[in-house]
């Protein structure tokens, strides 16, 4: 049952058919379960910490304000801004479908070019594949914005390619740099695709343009053009920043981009360009691979399991657990892309844009790799290019198989068995994560209305009872000291002031290290007009029983004489800070 259209094989277009019709209905029923996951309320950390968090107080507030004490609130957020949309009416799970809507546009990029390129057939098997991946899952349906980037980032790049096909036309490198700077705009992983693709477009015109049009001069002044719109798209939210704390992309290298702005030491004494460019480079040789260092510390690693964390990306992956990677890939888009790699195509110009994908998805994986944590959607990015590759993989095996002797001579049967097989276990891979998430996401009891959406919400964030008690006796301006929360603050209608107290800058960090004990914890904190205390029990007595004794009383007698717990549940506690240092 081969996926190519063969007009010499007399039954093969009621073969492709019904192959048609069999992935059209599994692509729209898994578009059906993906929305039917998520139909729920948001509980997953980063949409709670601010990509709901921080539009909720946009709003709050009327517009965009500076947040210092939310780091998150200078990232990017093209995509942030559009959820302000349905937060305005009182909706967030709509902004999951908006979140969703990407994916499904990087599918149809993916089916428009594969159509182009090998079949209907193998289009639609692209589009499921990718839409099915268990990373693509997780995040279309969560409050995140990495699809937002893996479909910027993969027009991009099919622009540069429609680019070289319609012999270099400035409107489509100029819709390339557009598309590339959204995705800059969209999460700072995109400054990656910026990077990445602007190499790519001197070696995308000297490698497809004919030889008496090659131009190192022309080459250049099309980087150079591709980069500048870039950067003007994503100008913006430098431009925000750069008003707000004098560095264009903070948090990112702010040590680095102060101190070239501020090149003072620490004896007033001005750095020259050659001090502080050395600096830097030790610095950077300091950081350069902590991660590896952390995991080896943290997890036992061995040298060779470092060595082979690139193929364990695709193998290991887990959610929600940072040793494997916090996401979970498929091994099929490890060993697919080698066979469109490695067998050979008449055609030139297929060749070049299967060696461009290749090129682009290494580059930037590694390029990621060394530069962030290792979790999986950081190189979400690179899986469009992987999946188009597959595709050209599976068509490879195809042809490869069909030139064979006995192929010819037994028919297409065998053939179809291979091909059938290969996409059966592929997509069956996938099928099993998504039913895993029906398991653990439960979407039908809540949208049968057998739990409500208080209940829901409790099941998998435990301090919610807690905040919903704390919602109900404090007004909008009310301050609430945050103990061990983790800065999930959406569900929050007070003012959160979060605080880790392992954190040396921490208030109590703080309180603790002065030698000044004139003041009681109380005090301090009702001098920041703190009312109350919300905290996770469990985690606050560990950190109590690593303070020394003098410390521990500090703290000890505060709860004991000065916070009245309110309520207690789930293992979190709300207490009320008592007013004798107030007069009243």
């Amino acid at each position: 049952m081969s996926l190519h259209k063969d007009s010499s094989l007399p039954s093969l277009p009621a073969q492709t058919n019904y192959i048609t019709i069999a992935l059209f209905f599994l692509l729209l029923a898994l578009i059906v379960a993906t929305i039917v996951l998520g139909s729920v309320p948001p509980v997953d950390r980063d949409a709670l910490t601010h990509h709901l968090f921080v539009p909720k107080l946009y709003l709050q507030h009327g517009g965009i304000y500076e947040i210092p004490e939310i780091p998150f609130s200078y990232y990017p957020m093209n995509l942030d801004l559009l959820y302000m949309i349905p937060l305005y009416f009182g909706n967030d799970i709509i902004p999951k479908y908006i979140h969703y809507l990407f994916a499904l546009l990087t599918a149809g990029l993916i089916f428009n070019y594969l159509k182009r390129e090998l079949s209907f057939n193998y289009a639609l098997l692209g589009a499921l594949f990718f839409l099915s991946i268990p990373v693509i899952v997780k995040l279309s349906i969560t409050v995140y914005v990495d699809l937002g980037v893996v479909f910027f980032t993969t027009a991009s790049l099919l622009l540069l390619l429609s680019w070289a096909r319609t012999d270099f036309r400035i409107s489509r490198l100029m819709w390339a740099g557009i598309c590339c700077g959204l995705a800059a705009g969209t999460k700072y992983n995109g400054i990656v695709s910026i990077v990445v693709l602007t190499l790519f477009v001197p070696i995308i015109f000297q490698r497809l343009t004919s030889p008496d049009k090659r131009s190192n001069g022309m080459a250049l002044l099309y980087c150079l053009l591709f980069l500048t719109i870039a950067i003007i798209t994503f100008s913006p939210w430098l431009t925000r920043n750069a008003l707000w704390t004098g560095n264009p992309i903070y948090p990112l290298h702010d040590a680095l981009i102060k101190r070239i702005v501020s090149p003072v030491t620490a004896n007033g004494i001005q750095e020259s360009a050659i001090d502080k460019v050395q600096k830097q480079v030790k610095t950077s040789n300091q950081k350069r691979g902590n991660h590896f260092i952390t995991r080896r510390i943290l997890y036992n690693e061995q040298w060779w399991q470092t060595l082979l964390l690139p193929f364990r990306f695709f193998l290991e992956g887990r959610d929600d657990d940072p040793r494997y990677f916090d996401g979970k890939l498929t091994p099929f888009l490890l060993f697919l892309p080698f066979f469109a790699i490695l067998i050979k195509l008449p055609e030139k110009n297929r060749q070049n844009d299967r060696f461009i994908f290749l090129a682009f998805a290494l580059l930037y994986f590694f390029f990621t790799f060394f530069q962030e944590a290792l979790r999986i959607r950081y190189v979400a990015a690179i899986v469009p290019a992987l999946v188009i590759l597959s595709m050209f993989g599976l068509e490879r095996i195809d042809s490869t198989i069909a030139n064979f002797k006995w192929i010819s001579e037994t028919g297409t049967g065998r053939l179809s068995i291979v091909i059938t097989a290969i996409s059966i276990i592929m997509l069956w891979y996938n099928t099993k994560y998504i039913a895993e998430q029906y398991t653990s996401i439960q979407p039908l009891p809540f949208l049968n209305g057998e739990i409500s959406r208080d209940n829901y919400i409790s099941l998998f964030r435990p301090e919610y009872p807690a905040i919903k008690l704390a919602n109900s006796v404090t007004s909008p301006d009310t301050k609430v000291l945050c103990l061990f929360l983790g800065n999930r603050g959406y569900y929050m209608d007070f003012k959160p002031v979060f605080d880790q107290p392992y954190s040396p800058s921490s208030l109590l960090s703080v309180f603790l290290r002065s030698e000044n004990h004139d003041k009681s914890v109380l005090e301090m904190l009702q001098a920041r007009d703190l009312s109350y205390v919300l905290l996770r029990e469990d985690l606050a007595l560990s950190w109590l029983h690593h303070l020394d004794e003098t410390k521990r009383h500090h703290i000890e007698e505060f709860f004991e004489n000065d916070a009245k717990p309110i309520f207690k549940q789930n293992g979190h506690i709300f207490y009320h800070l008592k007013n004798r240092y107030r007069g009243s």
